[in-house]
């Protein structure tokens, strides 16, 4: 699986001009699933995201983690993160999942994050999607 984390002071993403999902501060995750991730593999990130410490403490230094500041995230599928562009000008998905395979790896993401007792807010898998949001830092990490 892969994923772009932003630090984030808030962020909305709406479908069919319907808020789908909102978060004040916290992280905007976009996640792919790849045709060979597992289980495992969706915990490990959910775990490490919510674990990761990018959020200032009180020397400003960046040791707190979604969980210590008691943060939100919000979870976006984006299957485009896995497109290869290495070749020709047109980006190739042949390393995305299913359809049916990478929703159901979201959904075990998205409840791998729910057990570490954070507020969770999604998009909907496989919808077209409008994300808004306010980067704070910026700061973007990339875990795969």
């Amino acid at each position: 699986m892969k994923a772009i984390i932003q630090r984030v002071s808030e962020a909305s993403v709406k479908v069919d001009n319907k808020i789908a999902g909102a978060i004040s501060k916290g992280c905007l995750v976009f996640v792919a699933a790849g045709h060979d991730d597992t289980e495992k593999q969706a915990k490990w990130l959910a775990d490490k995201i919510v674990s990761l410490r990018i959020f200032a403490d009180e020397n400003e230094k960046t040791n707190l983690s979604l969980e210590d500041v008691g943060g939100e995230i919000l979870i976006v599928s984006q299957f485009s993160l896995l497109a290869d562009c290495k070749k020709g000008r047109r980006p190739s998905f042949i390393n995305a999942g299913s359809f049916e395979m990478a929703e159901k790896l979201y959904n075990s993401f998205v409840n791998f994050v729910k057990a570490h007792q954070v507020t969770v807010s999604t998009g909907i898998f496989g919808a077209k999607m409008e994300v808004s949001l306010v980067n704070d830092g910026p700061l973007t990490f990339i875990l795969d």
